[in-house]
C-alpha cells in the first residue's frame, strides 16, 4: 500500500486514471488487518489511503460505501489503538475536504460521522470525574492534539466547513438536546464543544436559529460541573465571533448577563475562560451596546485582578483592554480607578514570572489611552511613556514577552500623542529598525536527525526542496513583519516629521522587503509602507524637490521590477496597490514614457499568466464535471477571488496613471489593444468589467483624443448596458456619462441610441435591489450628463426629461448623485414644466437623497435653494409633505428647509 501510494503520487493526473481499477485489490487487505487487531499495521495502511484520498478521491467512488462502513467500524472499535481509530476518522474527513459531493451523496456518511465524532468527544478526562486535577492545573494550553476528544472536535469543524449547514445541522441537532439533558457531564461537555466546532461552517443556517441554540447553551453556564461551565463559555465565545454583529446586537441581553456571574465561579480556570469569552463578544460590539453593562463587567473584572492565579489576572487585563477598545470615550468613567492599578503593576520589579502580567498591563494601559484620548490622559501620558522607556531599557532576554507587546504599545502611544510623540522616537526607533532589518534565518537540513531537532523548536517552517529540507525560522520573520507594520503607523501619523528616518527605512527595509520571498506577509506590509514613506517626504520637502525626486528615482525602479517578479497572485495584487498609491502620492507627470512602457510589459506578463490560469481552471472543470453536482473546491474559489482582486488592483493602477498622465499614457497603453479587445468580448463577466473600466479611463482622462478609439469603445458600452452582471452595466453607464461630459463633440452621434440603452438599464428586473442599484443610479446620472452637456444630440428632449425624472432618486452612489441633482436644480431654475408639474414628487426625491447623504455640500445648498423656489412657485407646503415621512427623516429635512 505504501509503495502503491508513493508510486501513484509520482505520476501525472491522466496516467493515474489507468490505475483506478486496482483500488479493490488495495482495499481488500484492510479487513484481515483489522480482524487480527494489528493496530500499528492498520494505522500505516490508513496513512497510505489518506494520501490517495487527497490525490484522487474519485478513485474510491465505486467502493465508497464499503469504505465508509469499514472506517466507521474502526472508529467504533475501542480494542484498537486511539491512533488507528483517529486515522480512520482522518481518512473520512479527508474525503469531506477533497470530495464533499461524494460524501453528501452517500446515504450514511454524514449521520455516521457525526455520531462517531460526538462519541469520541465524550472520551475526555478519563480519571477525573470531579475535574479536581483539571481545576488545579495552571497549564491553560496543554498539548492534547493526540486525544480522541480533540480529534472528534476538529473533525466536526471540518465537516461543517466542507459540507455546510444544510447537510450537518439536522443530524447534529438530533443528538444535542439529548446530550445536554444527559446525567453524564461528558455528554453535556461534548454537546457544547460540538456547537463551538460547527458554528463557523453552519453560519448561514444557524444564524436564523440562534434563539434555540442559546436556549441550549446558556443554562450550561449554571451547570454543577466546572468543565461544562467552561465549555458553555467556549461556545458563547466562539458564537460571538462566528455570528459577529447578530450576537451582539440581538442577543446581548441574553449573553452578557449569563457570562457575568460565571466570573464569580469558584474555579479560576472557569473565571478565566468566562473573561476570555467576553473578549470575543466585546471585540465585535458597538459602544452603545456595551455601555449599560460597563459597571457590572468592570466591577467583576477588577475583582479578578486580585486573584491568586496569575493567569486569571492576565486574562482579566486582556478583557479590560478589549472593553476599553470597544467602549472608547465611555471608558473614561473608569479611568481613575484602573490606571493607578496598571501603573503599580508596571512599577513592580521585573521578575521572570511577572513578565507576561506586565506585558498585558502595558497593552491594557495603552489601549485605555487610545480609548480616552490625550486630554483625559493629561500628565499620565508622560508617566506612561517613561514607564515604557524604562521597561524597554531593562529587556535583556530574547524570550521576554514584554518586547513584542512594547512595540505595539509604542504604536498606540504614537496614535494618541501624535506630534507630542516625537521626543520618544530616539528611544523607539533603534530596536524597531533592528527588528525590521532582520535577515531570514535559513538552514539546509541534511538528515532526519537535523529535521527532528528543528521540529522540536517552535517557530520553524520546513520546506521540502529536491529531496532536501530547508528550515525557515518564521518567528524572526513574524517579528520583522510586525516591526514594518509599526513603521507604517509612525509614517502615517507623523507624516513630514518622520522624514529623518525615511531614506534609511526605504532603502534598507521597505524596498528590499518588496522582494523578501521567504515570507509573504513581509512583502505585503512593505508594500503598505512605501507610499507612506513617499508621502512623509512629500509633506516635508514638497514637490518638486531634490530630496523627493531622489527617493522616487530609486523607488519607482524597484516597484516596476517587483511587478514583473512577484510569484504569488494575492501578493502581486498588493504590489499593484503599492504602485498606484505611490503614483497617487507623487502626482502629475511622475512617470516617464519608459516607466509607462515597463509598466505595460509587467501588466502584459501578469495578464498572460492570468489567462493561462483561467484556461487551466476550465480544463480541470471539464475533467471534474463528468460527475453531476460537483462543486468548485474551496481552493478554486479562493484562486478565482485572488484573480478578481488582482484585476481590480491592476485596473486602479491604469486609472491612476491615466488620471496623472492623461494622453501621455496612450502610446504605452495601445500596446495591449488586442488584450483589451479580447476581454471586452469574453464570456467571463470579470474580464468584461476589466475592459470596460479601462475604456472608461480613456474617456475620462484623454478628452477628445478618446474618439480615436471609438471603434473599440462604442460597441462594448452599448452591449455593457444590457450585460447580465450589474457591475458591468454600471461601468458601461458610467462610461457613457463620461463620454458626454469629457469626450468632446465627436461623440454626440452616439448619445441618441445611448439614451434608450440607459433607460433600459434603469428598468432591469430588480433594478433597485442591493446588487443592481448602483448600475441603475449610474444610468440615471449618465442621462443627466447627456441632457446637460449634449442636449442637442437628443431629439424630443422634453419627453426624455419627463422620463428621466422617474429614474430618481439616487440614494446609494455618492459619486453619481451630484451630477443628477445639479441637473435637477437646473431644470427647476429654468421652471421646466416636467418639474413644475410634479413638485411633490421632485421634493420627495430630494428629501430621500438628503436623508441618505448622497446629496451634500455645495450641490445640496444649490438644490435646496432651487427646491424652496419650486415649492413657493407651485404653492406646496413642505410640512404637509413631510408629515407622511418618519420622524427622524422630518428632523433631518427640517434642518435644511428651516
Amino acid at each position: 500500500m505504501e509503495a502503491f501510494a508513493s508510486f501513484f503520487r509520482s505520476i501525472s493526473k491522466k496516467a493515474q486514471q489507468k490505475y483506478y481499477a486496482l483500488i479493490p485489490e488495495v482495499l481488500n487487505i484492510l479487513p484481515p488487518i483489522k480482524e487480527s487487531q494489528e493496530s500499528e499495521e492498520l494505522t500505516r495502511a490508513l496513512v497510505s489511503l489518506i494520501d490517495l484520498a487527497e490525490i484522487a478521491p474519485k478513485m474510491f467512488k465505486e467502493l465508497f460505501r464499503n469504505l465508509v462502513a469499514f472506517s466507521i467500524s474502526v472508529i467504533q472499535d475501542k480494542d484498537l489503538s486511539d491512533q488507528a481509530r483517529q486515522n480512520a476518522l482522518e481518512l473520512m474527513a479527508t474525503f469531506s475536504d477533497y470530495a464533499p459531493a461524494m460524501c453528501k451523496k452517500d446515504p450514511t456518511y454524514t449521520s455516521d460521522m457525526i455520531t462517531q465524532c460526538l462519541s469520541l468527544m465524550t472520551d475526555i478526562g478519563a480519571d477525573d470525574d470531579d475535574a479536581a486535577e483539571w481545576n488545579a492545573s495552571d497549564d491553560m494550553d496543554p498539548d492534547e492534539s493526540d486525544l480522541n476528544h480533540v480529534a472528534g472536535e476538529q473533525c466536526m469543524d471540518r465537516l461543517a466547513n466542507k459540507l455546510g449547514g444544510q447537510t450537518i445541522l439536522a443530524p447534529t441537532f438530533s443528538w444535542l438536546p439529548r446530550m445536554m439533558s444527559s446525567d453524564a457531564w461528558r455528554d453535556r461537555h461534548a454537546a457544547l464543544m460540538a456547537i463551538s466546532a460547527i458554528s463557523e461552517g453552519c453560519r448561514d443556517l444557524m444564524e436564523g436559529e440562534l434563539t434555540q441554540v442559546l436556549e441550549l447553551v446558556v443554562p450550561a453556564l449554571r451547570d454543577p460541573h466546572s468543565r461544562v461551565r467552561w465549555a458553555g463559555c467556549n461556545a458563547l465565545g466562539q458564537m460571538s465571533t462566528d455570528f459577529a454583529g447578530t450576537m451582539q446586537s440581538k442577543y446581548h441581553s441574553v449573553v452578557v448577563p449569563a457570562i457575568i456571574p460565571v466570573l464569580n465561579s469558584p474555579e479560576p480556570r472557569v473565571q478565566a475562560h468566562a473573561a476570555a469569552a467576553l473578549v470575543n463578544f466585546c471585540e465585535e460590539a458597538e459602544k452603545e451596546i456595551l455601555e449599560p453593562y460597563l459597571d457590572d463587567l468592570l466591577t467583576h473584572l477588577f475583582q479578578l485582578l486580585q486573584s491568586e492565579k496569575r493567569y486569571v489576572q492576565e486574562q482579566a487585563l486582556s478583557t479590560i483592554a478589549t472593553i476599553a477598545d470597544s467602549a472608547e470615550a465611555a471608558f473614561a468613567k473608569y479611568y481613575s480607578t484602573l490606571m493607578p492599578l496598571l501603573f503599580s503593576v508596571l512599577q513592580q520589579e521585573n521578575t521572570r514570572e511577572l513578565r507576561l502580567l506586565r506585558a498585558k498591563a502595558m497593552e491594557c494601559a495603552t489601549l485605555i489611552a487610545l480609548a480616552v484620548g490625550k486630554e483625559k490622559l493629561g500628565e499620565d501620558a508622560k508617566t506612561l511613556v517613561e514607564l515604557l522607556g524604562t521597561i524597554q531599557q531593562n529587556i535583556t532576554d530574547a524570550d521576554d514577552p514584554q518586547a513584542q507587546y512594547l512595540m505595539h504599545c509604542w504604536g498606540r502611544m504614537c496614535r494618541v500623542l501624535a506630534l507630542d510623540f516625537l521626543p520618544c522616537l530616539p528611544t523607539v526607533m533603534p530596536p524597531l529598525l533592528e527588528l525590521a532589518s532582520a535577515k531570514a534565518d535559513i538552514q539546509l537540513l541534511e538528515d532526519d536527525e537535523q529535521v527532528e531537532s528543528v521540529q522540536q523548536e517552535d517557530g520553524w517552517e520546513l520546506v521540502p526542496l529536491k529531496g532536501k529540507v530547508i528550515g525557515i525560522k518564521t518567528s524572526t520573520l513574524d517579528d520583522k513583519h510586525m516591526a514594518i507594520e509599526l513603521l507604517v503607523v509612525y509614517a502615517q501619523v507623523l507624516e513630514g516629521h518622520f522624514a529623518p528616518y525615511v531614506a534609511e527605512v526605504m532603502e534598507k527595509i521597505a524596498l528590499p522587503g518588496l522582494a523578501f520571498f521567504f515570507h509573504d506577509p513581509v512583502r505585503v506590509v512593505s508594500a503598505k509602507c512605501v507610499p507612506q514613506l513617499l508621502n512623509s517626504y512629500k509633506k516635508q520637502f514638497g514637490i518638486p524637490s531634490y530630496e523627493v525626486s531622489q527617493l522616487w528615482g530609486i523607488t519607482i525602479e524597484k516597484l516596476l521590477e517587483v511587478l514583473s517578479a512577484e510569484p504569488a497572485v494575492d501578493t502581486l495584487a498588493e504590489m499593484y496597490q503599492c504602485f498606484y498609491e505611490s503614483v497617487e502620492v507623487m502626482g502629475k507627470g511622475c512617470l516617464t514614457p519608459l516607466h509607462m512602457d515597463t509598466f505595460i510589459d509587467s501588466a502584459h506578463s501578469a495578464l498572460e499568466d492570468y489567462k493561462d490560469r483561467v484556461v487551466k481552471r476550465e480544463d480541470e472543470r471539464a475533467d471534474v464535471n463528468k460527475d453531476e453536482g460537483e462543486e468548485e473546491s474551496e481552493e478554486t474559489l479562493f484562486a478565482i477571488e485572488d484573480d478578481q482582486t488582482l484585476l481590480s488592483d491592476m485596473n486602479k493602477a491604469y486609472h491612476c496613471i491615466f488620471k496623472n498622465h492623461g494622453v501621455a499614457f496612450l502610446p504605452a497603453w495601445q500596446r495591449l489593444h488586442a488584450t483589451y479587445d479580447a476581454f471586452l468580448k469574453s464570456s467571463d463577466a470579470t474580464q468584461r468589467q476589466w475592459g470596460l473600466c479601462i475604456m472608461d479611463d480613456v474617456l475620462e482622462f484623454c478628452g477628445e483624443q478618446s474618439w480615436n478609439y471609438s471603434q473599440a469603445i462604442i460597441e462594448p458600452l452599448a452591449t455593457g448596458c444590457r450585460d447580465p452582471a450589474p457591475a458591468n452595466r454600471q461601468a458601461a453607464a458610467y462610461g457613457i456619462g463620461v463620454a458626454a461630459h469629457k469626450g468632446g463633440p465627436q461623440w454626440s452621434h452616439f448619445f441618441r441610441p445611448a439614451v434608450d440603452l440607459l433607460f433600459q438599464a434603469t428598468q432591469m428586473p430588480n433594478a433597485r435591489g442591493d446588487d443592481d442599484v448602483y448600475a441603475t443610479e449610474n444610468a440615471c446620472a449618465a442621462i443627466a450628463k447627456i441632457l446637460h452637456y449634449n442636449a442637442s444630440a437628443v431629439p424630443n428632449t422634453q419627453q426624455v426629461i419627463v422620463q428621466w425624472i422617474d429614474t430618481l432618486p439616487i440614494i446609494n452612489d455618492e459619486e453619481a448623485a451630484p451630477y443628477a441633482y445639479a441637473y435637477l436644480a437646473q431644470l427647476i431654475d429654468q421652471q421646466n414644466p416636467a418639474v413644475m408639474s410634479q413638485g411633490a414628487k421632485v421634493f420627495m426625491f430630494i428629501v430621500q437623497a438628503l436623508e441618505a447623504e448622497t446629496l451634500t455640500g455645495n450641490t445640496a445648498s444649490r438644490v435646496i435653494a432651487a427646491t424652496k423656489m419650486l415649492l413657493s412657485n407651485v404653492g406646496l407646503n413642505p410640512a404637509h409633505l413631510l408629515s407622511q415621512m418618519p420622524p427622524e427623516t422630518q428632523q433631518i429635512v427640517r434642518q435644511y428647509f428651516s
